[in-house]
């Protein structure tokens, strides 16, 4: 694992963490199966679900108005 995420990446987020893990755990357990049928898989995954751009960086409404974050 670490070597696979090592090869990968540039750096991990530990934030992000879970998602790096969960890409690895599919890339080992499909790593039988043909590119294609990976690939059909994963748009099958995908398919119906959005992230913006937004929900992806954690930007929120207030951060779009201009008010600062509280702090604490």
């Amino acid at each position: 694992m670490k070597r696979s995420i090592k090869g990968t990446y540039v750096a991990v987020d530990p934030a992000h963490l879970f998602r790096y893990l969960d890409e690895q755990s599919f890339r080992f357990n499909a790593r039988k199966g043909k590119y294609a049928d990976r690939f059909v898989e994963v748009a099958g995954m995908v398919t119906g679900r959005r992230l913006t751009y937004k929900e992806l960086i954690g930007k929120n409404e207030a951060d779009e108005k201009g008010n600062p974050k509280t702090s604490n």
